[in-house]
């Protein structure tokens, strides 16, 4: 054992746990708040008029359909460069220093769209989305690489992290929603980059307590990978151009419909390659091939589900802000503060969940089970709006704020039905050597799921109840179909549970 690991393992001086996981919590912390503080705003953005004399400010004036695309695709990419941003931390710089690096460009692009220019609020967004891919996997990394593998405080540090998260989720909306209704748009992206600008500095204050985790590149890559992973990215970029070029000679002329319609496709191409290259490997046993058979499952169910969960910051703010009355009594709630709804429902519920499954031990579920339940109440939990979208429709009367509240509420649910059981079956179903691909992969299924949502929600935006039927229908569809095969999968899946 090193003197930094003997170090580390006396080391409780953040509750019990290692000083260098407070630097690593409040990092992420500050950066989720940027991050959702952010996404608060984004869809009201796009969609708000160019010229405004309300507390908001001016937009950029997109049609609805467009505004949930493009949304769409942005946190698709969000969930999709980690890939790249691993490969970045194992190969080349290490995890250290690529946390820091992601940190400063997420900064940068949070303040490119406190800027009221459009050209530089189209580049914060993709800086953003670069920044995070960079940030996001390793500092999670990092968490685990603080502990030996037999140090028992290891899952109760993970909970602590997982609190900073949902700590800096419930807060950022709260903030910078009311900063957008107070001073404007612009003022919120700021406070969002305020946010990551603190993370930075944390950061870089903590840097010495982390014992040289994350230092060096576990696997240098030889100057020819760096080459062939730069082109790779290059080959990417020119694919994704050449893709809305074709779009465009289709008759899309909306520039950036095109552009979001082109990183759907890409995005939708990338778990073909990806269980092509597991499904021809020679060299797994029976078992593996069954257990990546099981993944495939597995992978379809969680697309499915972050599809509609990730509307929370388009669709669902939409009918928010459309349809719902947000008053309680004389105060007028901003539209922002309900994405604060689901981590503060986290907060709450994980702690039961978990003591849930720990009294129900060998009693609990199998995973295919907690699956498909999730998909159903993922898809109960918009289907139930079709009600007051109905009656909005019909006769102009607005929501009650508790449907709204109530379709937070299933999804909080289901979430912890899915969310922490498939990261652990993926990380059990995964061959020998083949487990950083998996977990890649359980992340793209975010990505497509999200990138999914906002093309439903593009070509079903004019008539809102047929987005909320659709996206109901899928992963019902999908839930039923895992419920009614549950032994067959269960059977892939043996002996994991």
């Amino acid at each position: 054992m090193s003197t930094a690991e003997v170090t580390m393992h006396d080391d409780r001086g953040f509750l019990g746990q290692p000083r260098a996981l407070s630097t690593l919590f409040f990092t992420e912390m500050w950066e989720r708040f940027s991050y959702y503080g952010m996404r608060a705003l984004l869809v009201l953005y796009l969609t708000a008029p160019l010229v405004s004399e309300d507390a908001y400010g001016p937009g950029l004036e997109l049609d609805k359909g467009s505004a949930i695309a493009i949304y769409g695709a942005y946190s698709g990419l969000v969930y999709l460069t980690p890939i790249a941003g691993g490969w970045v931390a194992d190969r080349m710089l290490g995890a250290r220093r690529t946390v820091l690096y992601g940190g400063i460009v997420i900064a940068l692009g949070h303040y490119c769209m406190a800027a009221p220019l459009e050209e530089s609020f189209w580049l914060g967004l993709l800086l953003i989305a670069l920044g995070t891919g960079l940030l996001k996997p390793n500092i999670s990394s990092m968490v685990g690489d603080l502990y030996s593998e037999t140090d028992t405080r290891r899952d109760a540090g993970f909970s602590l992290f997982y609190m900073g998260i949902n700590i800096g989720s419930f807060a950022a909306p709260i903030v910078t929603g009311w900063a957008a209704q107070q001073r404007g748009f612009h003022w919120g992206f700021a406070i969002a980059g305020i946010g990551m600008t603190l993370a930075v500095i944390q950061y870089a204050l903590g840097w010495k307590r982390l014992h040289g985790v994350g230092d060096h590149a576990p696997i240098p890559a030889t100057s020819h990978e760096r080459r062939r992973f730069f082109l790779l990215i290059g080959a990417v970029v020119v694919f994704i151009a050449a893709i809305a070029w074709v779009l465009g000679l289709m008759g899309d002329t909306n520039f950036f419909d095109r552009v979001a319609s082109a990183i759907t496709i890409f995005i939708l191409i990338v778990p073909f390659v990806y269980f092509f290259q597991l499904f021809r490997r020679k060299d797994y046993t029976p078992t593996e091939k069954r257990h990546v058979r099981a993944f495939l499952c597995i992978f379809i169910g969680a697309a499915a589900f972050w599809m509609v969960f990730e509307q929370s910051g388009s669709t669902l703010t939409l009918f928010a802000e459309d349809v719902t009355d947000m008053s309680v009594g004389t105060w007028e709630m901003p539209v922002a503060w309900l994405q604060s709804a689901n981590p503060l429902f986290i907060i709450i519920f994980a702690p039961i969940f978990a003591a849930m499954w720990t009294k129900l031990a060998d009693r609990a579920p199998r995973t295919s089970v907690k699956f498909a339940i999730a998909l159903v109440g993922v898809g109960i939990s918009v289907l139930v709006l079709v009600i007051p979208m109905s009656a909005f429709q019909n006769s102009g009367a607005q929501a009650a704020l508790f449907w709204i509240l109530g379709t937070y509420l299933l999804q909080t649910w289901a979430e912890l039905l899915l969310s922490p059981t498939g990261l652990s079956a993926t990380s059990k179903l995964a061959p020998a050597g083949a487990s950083g691909q998996m977990l890649a992969l359980w992340f793209v299924a975010t990505s497509v799921g999200t990138s999914i949502g906002g093309q439903i929600g593009k070509f079903t935006a004019d008539n809102p109840v047929n987005t909320f039927l659709l996206s109901a229908a899928i992963p019902i569809a999908i839930g039923i179909t895992l419920l009614v095969f549950a032994k067959v999968v269960n059977r892939l899946m043996d002996p994991v549970h």
